[in-house]
């Protein structure tokens, strides 16, 4: 949820989520896109320490920097791809099956979080061994309509996420 809260406070109109679990070639690959602000390229390298953050809050950005513990702990790594003004791709990759890989959680919880931002749509795009399940908030508002924060409606993508993952055998719990 940290780089999905990234992306919603660069400004971020869509977003991309993919999540690839390839159990015979034993890697998770996570990758979140969004169209926000960007990070100019001299602040590409600077993002992943703690130290430095954008924010005015706080003086800590720990979500970059915690991904990539998580992933290099894995046996993994952390890409970060950005264009100033165009947008930011944060690219996981981990060992599958490594003893110190944390589970997903509740994925539907968290792009149900992301949802509750009226100015954002959610792309989710889940495969597992080859079997995908689809999510687009955009798909959702032409029969749901433009406010997606309505309890009713959010239960709904909530349980569709949901099943939609347990289908295809995902959720990496």
């Amino acid at each position: 949820m940290d780089i999905l809260e990234n992306s919603i406070n660069a400004k971020a109109t869509l977003v991309y989520i993919e999540i690839i679990e390839d159990k015979c070639k034993n890697i998770l690959k996570i990758v979140i896109k969004d169209n926000g602000v960007g990070i100019k390229k001299e602040d590409i390298d600077k993002v992943k320490d703690p130290f430095v953050t954008s924010r005015k809050t706080r003086k800590v950005g720990l979500g970059i920097s915690l991904f990539e513990a998580a992933c290099l702990r894995c046996d993994g790594k952390l890409n970060i791809y950005s264009i100033e003004g165009e947008g930011t791709e944060v690219e996981a990759i981990m060992k599958y099956n490594h003893i110190d890989r944390a589970p997903l959680g509740k994925i539907e919880d968290t792009i149900i979080s992301a949802l509750l931002y009226q100015n954002i749509d959610i792309v989710y795009k889940h495969i597992v061994d080859g079997n995908e399940f689809h999510f687009d908030s955009r798909e959702v508002k032409k029969i749901a309509g433009e406010d997606l924060t309505i309890p009713e409606v959010l239960q709904w993508i909530r349980q569709y996420i949901k099943e939609g993952i347990q289908e295809i055998g995902g959720g990496v719990f």
